[in-house]
C-alpha cells in the first residue's frame, strides 16, 4: 500500500477503511511530530499533540481540505493548533518551575546564561506568535516552518491568497517588530543575578 497514491488511500480512509487510515498515519506521522516539537517545549507533549492530530483527522474526515492530493496541510494546521492550546494550559506551571533556583556546579553560570538566553528567545517567539491572530499566526508557520507557498497555504486557514499574502506581511512586520526589543521581565530577570 505504500506505493499507492495518497489521495487513493485517502479516499479509503475516508470511507472507513482503517488500514488505509494507518498507512496516512505511517506516511505523516514523523512531518507532523517534527512540526509540534518545534512548538512545544517537552517531547510529551509533542507526542499528545501529533495524537490529537491524528484523532481529529479521522473524527472530522469529512470535512478535511485537501492540498495537492495530500492531507498533510491539514495534518499541520491542526497540530499547530493543539500544540497552541497545550502552551497556553501549561505556561504558568513551566514559568513557576524555570523561576524555581537549582544547584550549582563549577561551569555552571556559563551554561545558566545560555540556557537562559536559548528559554529567552524561545519564550518570546511563543508570545510574540501567541499576540498574532490565529490565521496570521498558522500562515506564519505554514510558510516560514513548513514551506508551503502562500497559495497552499491561504485555503487551510480560510483565506484568498491576496489576503493571506496581505496578512503575512503584516504578521511578519509585527513579529519582527516583537523581537527587536526586550522586553521588561526579561530585562529585570537577567539583571536579577548580577546583583548577588
Amino acid at each position: 500500500m505504500s506505493d499507492e497514491n495518497e489521495a487513493e488511500v485517502w479516499r479509503r480512509a475516508y470511507d472507513g477503511d482503517g488500514a488505509a487510515f494507518a498507512e496516512i498515519f505511517r506516511r505523516h506521522r514523523d512531518g507532523v511530530f517534527r512540526r509540534a516539537c518545534a512548538l512545544v517545549d517537552r517531547t510529551h507533549d509533542a507526542e499528545d499533540a501529533t495524537a490529537v492530530a491524528f484523532f481529529e483527522l479521522w473524527r472530522r474526515r469529512r470535512s478535511v481540505t485537501i492540498v495537492d492530493g495530500t492531507v498533510l496541510p491539514w495534518l499541520l494546521v491542526t497540530v499547530a493548533h493543539t500544540a497552541r492550546n497545550q502552551r497556553r494550559g501549561g505556561l504558568r506551571y513551566r514559568r513557576l518551575l524555570s523561576s524555581l533556583p537549582r544547584a550549582e556546579t563549577p561551569d555552571a553560570e556559563q551554561e545558566a546564561v545560555a540556557a537562559i538566553e536559548s528559554e529567552v528567545l524561545g519564550i518570546r517567539l511563543r508570545e510574540a506568535l501567541a499576540r498574532l491572530d490565529v490565521k496570521d499566526a498558522a500562515l506564519l508557520t505554514l510558510t516560514a516552518l513548513d514551506g508551503l507557498t502562500v497559495a497552499d497555504a491561504a485555503p487551510l486557514v480560510g483565506l484568498k491568497p491576496g489576503a493571506a499574502r496581505t496578512r503575512l506581511m503584516r504578521a511578519r512586520r509585527r513579529l519582527q517588530g516583537d523581537l527587536a526589543t526586550d522586553p521588561p521581565h526579561v530585562t529585570w530577570f537577567l539583571n536579577e543575578g548580577e546583583r548577588a
